[in-house]
């Protein structure tokens, strides 16, 4: 009998296009984990390559890695960057019934 051999799996094997990479990190943000959001964050880096991003969000390589590693806590400012080097952006909108009271 042969074992059976698997491979870890890995997400950004699969976001290779602008809708994959959108849903992925939608999902990872709806999530309400800011550490899960940002570990999505890091894949979607990875999957469209580090060193692309680091040059165009202007950051530097490894400051990027440093900014996506777990349980780190990135300026908001370096996730918006990121974001538009991925060619994303965040959209905030409404939940169906308001925390603000009438």
């Amino acid at each position: 009998m042969s074992k059976l051999k698997t491979l870890p799996f890995d997400p950004a094997d699969y976001l290779q296009d602008d809708v994959a990479i959108a849903a992925y990190l939608t999902e990872a943000l709806a999530a309400g984990d800011a550490g899960h959001f940002q570990e999505a964050l890091g894949t979607v880096a990875r999957a469209r390559g580090m060193g692309g991003i680091a040059e165009t969000s202007g950051l530097g390589r490894e400051s990027l890695y440093k900014a996506l590693r777990p349980n780190a806590h990135p300026r908001f400012d370096t996730v918006q960057r990121v974001l538009l080097a991925l060619g994303v952006h965040l959209t905030v909108q409404a939940h169906a019934r308001s925390a603000v009271p009438d």
